[in-house]
């Protein structure tokens, strides 16, 4: 068996825990600024229930597994990991801060931002809640409206409003106890459907408005972007796993041959299945083979699809921006490869929609099976990661002899010069979840 070198300082490792999927990824950037892969680890996940860990142990197995599998085609022993964060509990709030400022003679600076973010960190949440990220829309400089970028700008009263994602402080110990338990360190923690965003989508899509449906196996997550800033993100709370549920019983069949059903000849638009082919299915010992319409079977699948999009275009209107998404929907995610996805999502929301691959980002050269919409989320991370370890704000830490380090000592983003708000945010989330003691489960 090769021996494994220890993780180099510019390779990155993101993993994505879902509730179908535990996905393990490495890569680096190559000369050009394009993701080179290294390794893929992928195995079922069974320790994860609707993006939140339900039981510790499997998905600490799983890890283990997903990452043994990437190390194997990387040649290399993983300690730091980026990993991503979803599920039900994740929720959104806007809210506007005030600073008033000692003169106006002084121009606006770096600080007097990261001064109003960390105000948003002080906000009362309910019970058991912590502030993920925080994301500045627009800012107000003495009733001037509508400014992006105020530093440099002179002003007494500086305002902003913000859009704050926050998640449960249990979900979030619960993550870094499995990585740390499969012998990893957690270099960063982020919002999934965002890391998706940065994967699947083009910039002058997020500047015109688009809103991204990332349909994974346990939920739904919908982001939406314009004039490249995020202006509303919810959870759906059901995805693929809810149409596999509806085959199983609308066909009589096993769960594991409903899913088989689903991948193999499954269609969201039951007007695109012109040759009505009938599928056998295998019966249980000592009985007949079950015979399946496809027809019938895209019409159990079209149902529920047409549900959860109208549960899409519900959050769409509430979040005021129907009339602004001129870039449409982009659908990714497993549930994104539905045969007819794109042309359903059109047809039943009135909007243009293309299926996310996080293929503009890869090398020349990439690995076909990368070129997924299951793989966008991981993707998404390692492109996040890249950018981390390029801005210095998180490396691999290394010893004296060069070999990664394996204990649980923080990373040493606290050490690093701030390279601006967005840095503090980073910084600000990982402080408040180291500072929460673990919870105990039993």
């Amino acid at each position: 068996m090769t021996e494994l070198v220890p993780q180099s300082p510019d390779v990155v490792v993101a993993l994505d825990i879902g509730t179908t999927k535990v996905c393990c990824l490495a890569g680096r950037l190559n000369t050009h600024g394009k993701l080179e892969i290294l390794g893929v680890g992928k195995v079922e996940s069974v320790g994860v229930l609707r993006g939140v860990v339900s039981n510790i142990e499997k998905t600490v197995n799983a890890i283990r597994e997903a990452v043994d599998s990437c190390e194997r085609q990387a040649r290399m022993k993983f300690s730091v990991v980026n990993v991503g964060i979803a599920g039900q509990h994740i929720k959104s709030l806007q809210h506007r801060g005030i600073l008033t400022r000692e003169s106006d003679h002084n121009e606006i600076a770096q600080r007097d931002i990261e001064r109003l973010v960390n105000d948003m960190f002080k906000l009362v949440l309910p019970p058991g809640d912590k502030i993920i990220h925080v994301f500045p829309q627009e800012f107000t400089v003495d009733n001037e409206q509508g400014i992006t970028d105020p530093i440099g700008m002179c002003g007494v009263r500086l305002e902003a409003n913000f859009h704050i994602i926050t998640g449960q402080i249990t979900a979030v110990n619960n993550i870094f106890r499995c990585v740390e338990k499969a012998g990893l360190k957690v270099a960063e923690l982020s919002l999934e459907p965002l890391a998706s965003a940065d994967a699947v989508l083009f910039e002058e899509e997020k500047q015109a408005g688009v809103a991204l449906v990332d349909i994974g196996g346990g939920t739904t997550d919908i982001t939406i972007f314009q004039e490249g800033i995020i202006r509303h993100t919810a959870v759906i709370p059901f995805g693929g796993n809810v149409i596999t549920s509806d085959i199983k019983e609308g066909c009589t069949v096993m769960q594991p041959q409903a899913e088989k059903l689903k991948v193999r000849f499954g269609s969201a638009l039951a007007s695109e299945v012109y040759d009505n082919r009938i599928i056998t299915i295998p019966g249980l010992k000592g009985r007949d083979h079950k015979e399946i319409s496809e027809k019938n079977l895209a019409r159990i699948i079209q149902a529920r699809m047409e549900e959860l999009l109208d549960y899409v275009l519900w959050e769409i209107r509430r979040s005021g921006y129907e009339r602004k998404l001129i870039g449409g929907i982009v659908v990714t995610g497993g549930g994104a490869l539905l045969n007819h996805l794109d042309k359903l999502a059109e047809f039943h929301t009135g909007m243009s929609c293309r299926v996310g691959l996080p293929v503009e980002n890869l090398a020349h050269g990439y690995r076909e099976s990368v070129n997924s919409p299951i793989y966008s989320t991981a993707i998404g991370l390692l492109i996040k990661g890249l950018h981390d370890v390029e801005a210095g704000r998180v490396q691999v830490p290394l010893e004296a002899d060069g070999s990664a380090k394996s204990d649980k000592e923080p990373s040493n983003v606290s050490e690093e010069k701030s390279a601006g708000w967005l840095d503090n945010v980073f910084r600000k989330t990982k402080e408040w979840f180291e500072a929460e003691p673990d919870m105990d489960l039993k």
